[in-house]
């Protein structure tokens, strides 16, 4: 259903590599990129993230309780994106690890928590069958 996600930024270039670095480890790239847009993701696959800064001129600001999910293949990628993040210059919210007990089913939700340069915030998840 979703078909992307736009964060708001001060500084689009200076984010940019930071969104730039955690594509790649993603397998994507740069989609969309305009003087004041950059978006990531393919188009022929799931929703893609987007940066931008804001159509009316006044500073980005971070939504208090807003937060993108990062669909990674497995927890060895959930860290490579947390530690990507944080070499970026990004800043910790919850280091990589199961969050919670496996479920009825034996899924267990592995997530790691960080913000980008502008204090987005963004985990990169997975979910796996417990042994």
């Amino acid at each position: 259903m979703i078909g992307y996600v736009t964060l708001g930024t001060n500084d689009l270039q200076k984010n940019a590599a930071f969104y730039d670095a955690i594509a790649a480890e993603m397998g994507v790239g740069r989609m969309m990129d305009f003087d004041t847009f950059i978006a990531w993701g393919s188009w022929d696959g799931p929703a893609g993230v987007a940066l931008t800064k804001p159509f009316n001129g006044e500073a980005a600001t971070v939504g208090n309780g807003t937060m993108v999910a990062l669909e990674a293949s497995g927890p060895e990628q959930v860290q490579r994106i947390y530690d990507i993040a944080l070499e970026q210059g990004g800043s910790d919210e919850g280091a990589p690890g199961p969050r919670g007990e496996a479920d009825e089913n034996g899924m267990v939700f592995h997530a790691a928590y960080f913000r980008d340069l502008d204090g987005n915030k963004l985990a990169a998840f997975c979910m796996y069958k417990a042994d």
